[in-house]
């Protein structure tokens, strides 16, 4: 910890988010890509002919990575100013090059790209992260394909389904997931190099007046960059609408997560799932016994932050008076990378909790054995009109001895007898039960379902990211 543990550093740096996404919004990755796009800037201009010499341009490509934070930091206490700041630091190691540095630029021709690059590298592992869920949530899907389970609405005994069905359920969020991220990664377009208003009035300035030399100019960088895609119109910034888009996205990770691990929460209250528990993890400093759901619970709490943290890169779209103005700022710095670091967390949680769920078929079958004498009379009364029986009359028999069996399970806890009570009677002599009873008539095609779902959603997942498989999803703590 920062200070010896005396000052205030965020869980998402300490606890949560992987390395990999804490260095893409660490300060180095930041103002390296400053430089980049400094050195891209001069590269693109010494190419349409201004006057920048190679020698200025080794220069600055040999200081993109040495950056003296505390020599930048002294410069913006003086300037308030931090690109200002950066300037200057770059322009110490770099003395040639400081004539022609940020030529033309305005402050968002560092502050946007960058801000766009990172949200590109960012999406990225996003992306390798939610593969990675789907792919352990449909490993899980294919195992228990046809383990039947109770089916709940409104959290009630309902139909029964199967385990692997209800994965999908998990899994196909997640692939929506996935193509909205896919989606804002196709359309994340580059700021480009606009000037102060976005008209380019400076850089037309400086090719004498040559439209085409300031198009191209643009293209160019772009390229270096790796944008194909440009925005065709800016004020000072890209839209905050950009922003906003990418949030909600992230957002929608935010409600997947939150789904699943809720309901691994519920079915481990019934004791017929379970997140992945230590060896030597303590569930309750008091309660020795117990088996708390935390990374379900930590999973569920960073989402709802994610979530709500989404409505604020909408409210900094909406605040941005005509070309730009600066309450844009703070509120970015940290929205947009709470909101990635966050993703990043809780999906690493997610991928922990599918790959190692365990699963209590006993338990879920006993669930089954309580519920299913309820969900079969139906079809017990099927086969005893058609063995000869009045509808009329059997259904009336079932209602009888159904009441009576409810009333010994809610007002003495005692075990559901109803079946009992059927094979009793003589209205269901003919009738064989036990072969209507058993679990797999009651599940429809759910195992198929679980099958077709896996082969057309989520082997083309597998195929397009393989390379992507397998990331590690080990937790800090």
């Amino acid at each position: 910890m920062d200070d010896n543990g005396r000052t205030y550093t965020s869980p998402l740096e300490t606890r949560y988010a992987s390395r990999e996404m804490r260095e893409l919004f660490g300060a180095q990755w930041k103002h390296a890509t400053w430089r980049r796009l400094w050195l891209a800037l001069a590269e693109a201009q010494h190419e349409l002919g201004l006057d920048i010499s190679t020698e200025q341009l080794d220069e600055l490509a040999a200081h993109l990575d040495d950056i003296d934070f505390a020599r930048a930091a002294e410069y913006e206490k003086q300037f308030r100013h931090d690109v200002m700041a950066h300037i200057h630091a770059l322009g110490d190691v770099a003395p040639k090059a400081r004539p022609i540095l940020h030529l033309g630029a305005t402050s968002q021709f560092v502050g946007c790209n960058t801000d766009l690059l990172q949200m590109r590298e960012g999406l990225r592992i996003v992306v390798g992260r939610l593969v990675n869920v789907i792919d352990a949530l449909a490993r899980f899907a294919a195992e228990h394909r046809d383990l039947p389970c109770l089916g709940f609405t409104h959290f009630q005994p309902a139909q029964l389904t199967t385990v692997g069905k209800r994965a999908t359920l998990w899994c196909a969020d997640f692939l929506s997931d996935l193509a909205d991220v896919e989606y804002r990664l196709e359309r994340l377009e580059f700021r480009g190099v606009k000037g102060t208003t976005g008209t380019q009035a400076s850089y037309l300035a400086l090719f004498d007046g040559d439209h085409e030399k300031v198009r191209r100019l643009e293209r160019r960088v772009a390229e270096k960059m790796g944008f194909e895609r440009i925005a065709p119109v800016t004020g000072q910034t890209y839209s905050r609408k950009v922003d906003a888009a990418v949030a909600q996205a992230l957002a929608g990770v935010g409600a997947s997560v939150h789904k699943f691990c809720n309901d691994v929460r519920l079915l481990a209250h019934r004791k017929e799932m379970e997140e992945p528990f230590g060896a030597k993890q303590v569930g309750s400093s008091a309660m020795a016994y117990k088996r708390n759901p935390m990374r379900c619970e930590r999973a569920t709490a960073l989402a709802r932050f994610l979530m709500d943290l989404s409505a604020s890169p909408l409210h900094t779209a909406a605040e941005q008076w005509l070309e730009r103005t600066l309450d844009d700022s703070a509120n970015k710095r940290l929205a947009m990378a709470e909101a990635f670091l966050t993703a990043d967390s809780i999906l690493l949680i997610a991928a922990n909790v599918a790959r190692g769920l365990v699963v209590y078929p006993a338990v879920i079958a006993a669930g089954v054995r309580a519920e299913l004498p309820f969900m079969a009379t139906e079809n017990i009364l099927m086969a005893a009109v058609r063995a000869g029986g009045d509808r009329q009359a059997l259904h009336e028999r079932i209602r009888q001895h159904s009441m009576a069996a409810g009333e010994q399970v809610k007002q003495h806890g005692r075990p559901n007898d109803l079946i009992a009570r059927l094979k009793a009677d003589e209205a269901f002599a003919a009738v064989d039960v036990n072969a209507i009873l058993d679990p797999a008539a009651f599940i429809g095609r759910a195992p198929q379902q679980v099958d077709e779902f896996l082969a057309a959603r989520v082997a083309p997942v597998r195929a397009k990211y393989a390379d992507r498989l397998g990331q590690d999803a080990e937790l800090t703590v």
